[in-house]
């Protein structure tokens, strides 16, 4: 059979019957991803936030006050509100309840009616229906019209009609589900995740009492692990919150609420004195953090409005007759901000779906933003004086930094110099399979790179502790030797003069980056330096996956002839049991290693580096708004935030108080 008579035959084989229709809820269990993003922790907590965001719609909507999510015992999640209740009379054209269209039809619901909300969250907009799908369990309680209703689903099929339960004075929906453990590869709920999440929604909807209770784990009074959100202020809360590890410059918050066209707008934004940008979007409760038109909308009005005010005031003639110009990153230099938009109809676009594409809304933001802005300016010329000063001093850095960002340029291996001396690079060229590891101190890259596999495995030792860059301006971070170090090794380009902030990871030389520190205070002090330099200044490096943490073990175990490594003190206790083999009596040896220089290259392999033994931990960012306050805690200048922080923590970390 010759090459044509072969593609024929396959064009005539590939027929009707081979167009598979997916019924119902089948095509979100055949592709799971494609609804909720992945299989994996992420995906496991979205589904809750779908839940929750039924509820946050009620409440939008006027209807709703509190939301009560619960982790039962068995990995379960209940979640109940005091809304309106899911309808549950018939519906006209399906021919059964609502309760059960909504439960088993993707794009069902009240959201797509405007006479219901007018605006809803949802990252997808595929609701409650979806994690039916996704559950190999879910009960729903409606509790409306005087009635407990109830109806259970398996796999997203019903096991019976809706019923009639006992008469209620309570109204509500309790939503209770057991993700499907044939789907995802993890089903352990963790609770700092949702709480992170859930607080977040208390700061973007002020007034709604949410709390969150962990039936697994009892506190010492005995009561279940829980936490009430509620934010009187919102946005103005929120910003407190996110600004609590920093020194203010402003004695309040600039505060902005309106709706412009039918576009509901609210902006907090509050200028400190540090160096970074943190500006926070959302659009109806969904961190945008791709941004969009509402974020680029703002960023044009707070620039022209604050370049007009000043020169109005003749308070640049300074800078001007040093020809520095001023350019719209200069002001954002310190400033925290927080946008949120609600938008009837949104579209989403970008690479994670997480940025806005309406057109329209760019316009309106910028209005409203530089109207008020300029209004606000005007009432608060003391405040007014304080930013543009903010604004010409980073502006007069960024001229400074202009110089110390072209020597690690010129330094770099993509423009003609060679690689940090310190570097004991890998052979391989292939960016995806190699690996970088950023070592504490000379001697343990010794160690690490006798111990390494040359061929994809390549060390770079750090001196000491790396600046800290939540504290230092970006031309002081250029000006450091260790940083300059790490972006010759991963040979990638920082930027132009007008968009200097941005990365390029195009010629990134490894995907993986790999920070292997000792397991002690200074070590994790030094990872958290190198992940705070990263967060800044290298996002997108975290953000696309490539950053990893090393978990070197913490304990050799020794009876005899007989060894073991343990990397958490239960570990170590278990070890410890079973080489004793019941006999109280046997001298165990137990040696506790605080550092990578106490184990020889082989041993350093063995238990750290060899990818078949090792165990690494992903660095990712489940929750920007969560993120920025942590580095801004933990490196800025407040001590009492930061004490609290590491008390409550220092029992998941690898270390020694």
């Amino acid at each position: 059979m010759n090459e044509l008579e072969e593609r024929k035959l396959q064009v005539e084989d590939y027929n009707a019957d081979h167009i598979q229709v997916l019924e119902g809820l089948e095509a979100v269990r055949k592709r799971p991803a494609m609804y909720i993003g992945d299989v994996g922790e992420r995906g496991l907590h979205h589904l809750v936030y779908e839940v929750v965001d039924n509820s946050i719609d009620e409440a939008l909507a006027g209807h709703c006050t509190k939301i009560d999510v619960t982790i039962l015992p068995d990995n379960s999640i209940s979640v109940l509100d005091n809304g309106r209740g899911i309808p549950t009379d018939m519906h006209e054209k399906e021919h059964r309840s609502a309760l059960e269209v909504v439960l088993t039809v993707l794009h069902a619901g009240g959201k797509f009616n405007k006479d219901s909300y007018k605006v809803s969250g949802g990252l997808h907009g595929v609701g409650v229906s979806c994690v039916n799908a996704l559950s190999k369990h879910l009960k729903a309680d409606v509790y409306r019209n005087g009635i407990h209703f109830v109806q259970e689903y398996a796999y997203g099929k019903p096991l019976y009609s809706v019923k009639e339960m006992e008469k209620t004075d309570y109204r509500g929906t309790r939503i209770t589900f057991t993700p499907d453990e044939t789907i995802f590869n993890v089903t352990e709920y963790k609770y700092d995740i949702l709480a992170a999440r859930l607080k977040e929604l208390a700061f973007l909807n002020k007034r709604i009492t949410i709390t969150l209770t962990d039936e697994r784990e009892k506190e010492d009074n005995g009561e279940f692990k829980h936490e009430t959100f509620y934010s009187e202020e919102g946005l103005k809360d929120f910003i407190r919150f996110l600004d609590s590890g920093r020194t203010k410059i402003m004695e309040t918050p600039i505060y902005i609420e309106g709706e412009k066209n039918g576009v509901p707008i609210e902006v907090v934004m509050q200028y400190n004195d540090g160096f970074s940008e943190n500006i926070h979007s959302y659009v109806n409760n969904i961190n945008t953090i791709e941004g969009g038109t509402h974020l680029t909308g703002f960023r044009r009005a707070l620039t022209t409005t604050l370049k007009r005010y000043a020169v109005n005031n003749k308070m640049l003639e300074k800078v001007e007759k040093q020809k520095i110009e001023i350019s719209g990153d200069d002001f954002r230099e310190g400033l925290t901000a927080i946008i949120s938009v609600k938008v009837a109809e949104p579209q989403f676009e970008g690479q994670t779906k997480t940025k806005l594409g309406n057109s329209e809304v760019d316009g309106i933001v910028s209005s409203m933003v530089g109207e008020m802005l300029n209004f606000y300016l005007e009432e608060h010329p003391k405040d007014a004086k304080e930013i543009v000063d903010k604004v010409i001093l980073a502006a007069t850095a960024r001229h400074a930094a202009r110089r110390a960002r072209e020597l690690v340029q010129r330094k770099s291996a993509f423009s003609g110099g060679g690689l940090p001396g310190k570097l004991s690079d890998c052979s391989s060229k292939v960016a995806e399979e190699c690996e970088l590891y950023l070592v504490e101190g000379d001697s343990a890259g010794g160690t690490a790179k006798q111990g390494r596999d040359s061929h994809f495995q390549a060390i770079l030792p750090l001196r000491g502790k790396i600046l800290n860059v939540e504290k230092a301006p970006q031309h002081k971070a250029l000006d450091s030797k260790e940083i300059q170090n790490i972006y010759t090794a991963l040979g990638v380009s920082i930027g132009t003069d007008e968009d200097h902030k941005a990365l390029n990871l195009d010629k990134l030389r490894y995907h993986k980056v790999i920070i292997m520190t000792d397991a002690d205070v200074d070590g994790s002090h030094i990872a958290t330096l190198i992940l705070t330099f990263f967060f800044r200044h290298m996002r997108e490096l975290i953000e696309r996956g490539h950053v990893y943490i090393a978990m070197p073990p913490l304990y050799l175990v020794k009876r005899g002839a007989k060894e073991r490594y343990a990397w958490t003190d239960e570990e170590r206790d278990s070890i410890i049991a079973e080489l004793n083999g019941g006999n109280s009596d046997a001298k165990i040896n137990v040696q506790r290693y605080k550092g990578l220089g106490e184990m020889n290259d082989e041993q350093l392999w063995s238990t750290t580096m060899d990818p078949a033994h090792r165990t690494l931990r992903q660095v990712t960012i489940e929750n920007a708004m969560e993120a920025d306050y942590i580095f801004s805690m933990l490196m800025g200048d407040e001590v009492p935030p930061r004490r609290e922080f590491i008390e409550k923590n220092a029992r998941y970390a690898n270390i020694d108080i």
